[in-house]
């Protein structure tokens, strides 16, 4: 690890998963970090997420994989059924030689519990500095160092800037500021006592029902105590970005021609969140100077290929190594940060989104879809699933 020639910390715009990870390695490249949460405190608002591999690499490069480990629920099985008709689409088993495969499980957790894991971990550090209820409004940058000014009118100076300010980032909209597009996909997202969820759905696995316009998602969660449950379709209405309380009625209006198996998921819940969901088409640069974007702020993506969380992990650990190999030249380092995650990401938000219309597909796109993985083997499914969980530490730069 190197020292940090001054005293000035590196800051972070936003205390998210995205914004706690790139704290924890920037403190394991000498820095000391101090975080600007507008919240007023630190936390995380959510349901379940699903890790694959690459999270789990992450972790362990964050030095919180035992935390992490202790929290997750490690499936046997990822499943696609068509809710149709309950044909089931594909299955791919996620045990041990799935875990030799890759190098790590595929598991699933509460987002509340990565977070937690990642804030002890920084805590732990002594180096991580936190101020909530601080809102970045402006930025100002110069051959020294970058200024950050908040909505008290207070001004922040640090050593360079990671904007890690989530999917309506500020800082985002200072250097980019590109428009989001609203995709008309809503999602809502539940959290189901174990006592409460049908027994012929209980089962340890990712499980995805898809069907014409809508889908739902039930797994496991803490132990088996919970599931989580989500389900997302096609809005009839001008939706616009954000995230309020949902209705059994409205979910109810759209899950009309779906089988009694599936049904079961949209009667569970005593209360939804209601996420109109959005995107942004993937750029280019997203560095500028002292100042780099990351997580949700750089590539914000539906959540169709499981993978907003451990992107944003995968951001803080090759930030991390970027500035290592670059003997923490910040300008070099976040442009081989940018080089490296830019492709992968974009690649991740395009994916995300034909995932969506394969979950989605109706008369015979439909059939083509459930015809798609028919007979294929679980090496098969490894071999393509490759690009995605055999991301390390050890190959996560572009030049290296």
């Amino acid at each position: 690890m190197l020292n940090n020639q001054t005293e000035l910390p590196i800051l972070v715009a936003g205390g998210g998963i995205g914004g706690l990870a790139a704290a924890l390695s920037l403190v394991r490249r000498g820095f000391r970090v101090k975080v600007l949460e507008q919240a007023p405190e630190i936390g995380e608002i959510g349901a379940g997420i699903q890790l694959g591999p690459n999270a789990f690499h992450a972790f362990d490069a964050l030095g919180i994989g035992e935390k992490a480990r202790s929290r997750a629920v490690y499936t046997d099985y990822m499943v696609m059924h068509d809710a149709t008709d309950e044909y089931q689409v594909g299955r791919i088993p996620t045990g041990e030689a799935f875990r030799q495969r890759f190098g790590n499980p595929y598991a699933v957790i509460h987002r509340a519990d990565v977070h937690l894991s990642l804030l002890e971990g920084a805590q732990e550090t002594g180096r991580v500095e936190f101020l909530t209820a601080t809102r970045a409004e402006r930025i100002e940058q110069d051959a020294h160092g970058v200024t950050v000014l908040d909505q008290h009118g207070s001004a922040h100076r640090g050593v360079a800037l990671i904007g890690a300010d989530g999917v309506k980032s500020v800082v985002r909209e200072q250097f980019v500021g590109d428009p989001a597009r609203v995709t008309g996909h809503v999602v809502y997202r539940a959290v189901v006592d174990r006592a409460d969820f049908p027994e012929d759905l209980q089962w340890n696995a990712a499980s995805i029902w898809v069907a014409p316009n809508c889908h739902l998602v039930h797994y496991p969660l803490r132990g088996g105590e919970q599931y989580n449950v989500v389900v997302t379709f096609h809005s009839r209405e001008q939706e616009e970005w954000g995230v309020r309380d949902g209705s059994k009625e409205e979910v109810e209006s759209y899950f009309q021609g779906i089988c009694p198996k599936a049904r079961q998921l949209i009667e569970l819940p005593k209360s939804w969140k209601r996420w109109a969901t959005a995107d942004r088409e993937p750029i280019g640069i997203w560095s500028f100077g002292r100042v780099t974007l990351l997580g949700d702020a750089a590539h914000p993506t539906t959540q169709y290929m499981a993978q907003g969380a451990c992107m944003a992990m995968e951001d803080g650990v090759t930030l991390g190594e970027a500035l290592r190999v670059n003997g923490n030249d910040f300008e070099k380092a976040f442009d081989l940060y940018q080089r490296s995650r830019v492709a992968r990401t974009a690649r991740i938000v395009l994916s995300s989104r034909e995932m969506g219309r394969i979950y989605h597909a109706e008369g015979v796109e439909r059939l083509v879809r459930n015809d798609l993985w028919r007979g294929r083997s679980p090496e098969r499914f490894y071999d393509a699933m490759e690009w995605l969980y055999g991301w390390n530490v050890n190959n996560c730069l572009a030049d290296y």
